[in-house]
């Protein structure tokens, strides 16, 4: 349902990983990226909301329809609820996330997430 609102222009997907895990483990084509926490300790990015509107300036800004992405849902939905508290009107988070949770394995990918979906993306 996410990929087919963007693909339809009715969206922007917006990831909110940090840009080492969108460098090595892979990223949505064409997302637009706004890291809600850096590094490797992933600190909190104190910009974040700043740096969401400027990326929506063209797609509406604090009313553009803007679907969050990270790892397995947890930070975007994190990142979803600091944007609707800083006035953006249309923030959801996309469930499961890119990589989706950890299995009883300790592992992602399994049985959920943006990629076990099938759904397009790409590494560097």
């Amino acid at each position: 349902m996410a990929w087919e609102l963007v693909q339809k222009g009715r969206a922007v997907l917006v990831d909110v990983r940090s840009g080492e895990e969108r460098k090595f483990v892979g990223h949505v084509p064409d997302s637009l990226h706004v890291a809600w926490a850096t590094g490797t300790a992933l600190t909190r990015n104190p910009r974040f909301v700043r740096e969401l509107e400027a990326r929506l300036a063209k797609e509406g800004g604090k009313e553009a329809v803007a679907l969050l992405l990270c790892r397995s849902g947890k930070r975007s939905a994190l990142a979803a609820e600091a944007a609707a508290k800083a006035g953006f009107t249309n923030v959801f988070n996309v469930l499961e996330g890119f990589e989706g949770e950890i299995d009883a394995q300790q592992h992602r990918g399994g049985s959920d997430g943006w990629r076990f979906h099938g759904l397009p993306w790409a590494q560097d």
